[in-house]
């Protein structure tokens, strides 16, 4: 088969190097996963890896349970078989105290925040902070306003209650939380929901931005194709309770799975590939105020 070189307007994909692969560099491993409710079978045999130091986005069609899978990866959900392997261990295997120092080394960033609304900025990114460490209230505070910087915030948030702050805001505050404990793994689901275009892309360079930096390996759930085009270097699709796709955008736009192609190919995803974009719409005009006469 000839290959094709794809090239996306995207800030950082073209530079970023091939994952690791191999037994060490594997920071989840799914292996026929199966997990019900009731009769319906969300997950039916679905194998899946994620290596370390990558964003890996994980995409469906709606109400197929992409987010089953990371509340399945937290325990969150019993899952009825299959194996889950984080860091190289299968969590189901681990005593108490072993599965306790692994979940240190991951953390979450719920959909709509998941903040206490009781609780100031501050005061959220320094629960778990209070949990794990035993620390000065003096240096919790310092680490928690280190944190708030990092994801962008002004110090003044750190003393706002979320009912204050605008949902770009309330994103960055969750994340700060998630980051509060130096975590190599970070889930993320629907990150950008909610967010106007702008903020949706601020909020994807600083998830870049952030795993570059600190190294981390970043599981997306998400539909937004602008995430899924800029930040993600590898995407797993979720259809019939399986992984049906996993590969760079360039292997999901090869892909014949009839939703893979609707969803790669379909008229939304069109202006992202090139020469597929629409006739240039005509120009917006300038409104200009109207002067009437009384």
């Amino acid at each position: 088969m000839e290959h094709h070189e794809f090239h996306f307007p995207t800030w950082r994909h073209a530079a970023r190097p091939k994952p690791p692969g191999g037994e060490n560099g594997v920071a989840i491993r799914v292996r026929d996963l199966k997990v019900s409710f009731g009769t319906q079978h969300v997950m039916n045999g679905l194998d899946l890896d994620v290596y370390k130091g990558e964003v890996l986005g994980f995409v469906g069609a709606s109400g197929m349970g992409e987010s089953v899978l990371t509340r399945t990866i937290l325990g969150l959900i019993p899952k009825h078989s299959g194996t889950i392997e984080v860091f190289g261990s299968d969590i189901d295997r681990l005593s108490p105290e072993a599965r306790a120092r692994i979940e240190r080394r991951f953390d979450v960033m719920f959909q709509q925040g998941a903040l206490f609304s009781s609780l100031t900025v501050k005061q959220n990114v320094q629960l778990p902070l209070r949990e794990h460490l035993k620390i000065s209230d003096r240096l919790a505070d310092e680490l928690a306003l280190l944190k708030i910087a990092l994801v962008g915030l002004s110090p003044d948030a750190a003393e706002k209650y979320p009912s204050e702050l605008s949902g770009g805001m309330i994103k960055r505050a969750a994340l700060a939380r998630a980051l509060a404990l130096d975590p190599e793994l970070v889930f993320l689901d629907e990150p950008t929901s909610g967010l106007d275009p702008i903020g949706a892309a601020e909020f994807d360079e600083l998830i870049g931005t952030l795993q570059k930096t600190l190294g981390l390996t970043v599981f997306m759930v998400t539909h937004d194709l602008d995430s899924l085009y800029s930040i993600c270097d590898r995407v797993a699709v979720l259809a019939d309770g399986k992984v049906v796709a996993i590969g760079p955008i360039a292997a999901m736009l090869q892909c014949e799975h009839p939703w893979v192609k609707s969803y790669f190919q379909g008229e939304r995803a069109r202006r992202f590939i090139p020469g597929n974009a629409k006739e240039r719409a005509p120009r917006a005009e300038i409104a200009t105020p109207v002067t009437r006469t009384i």
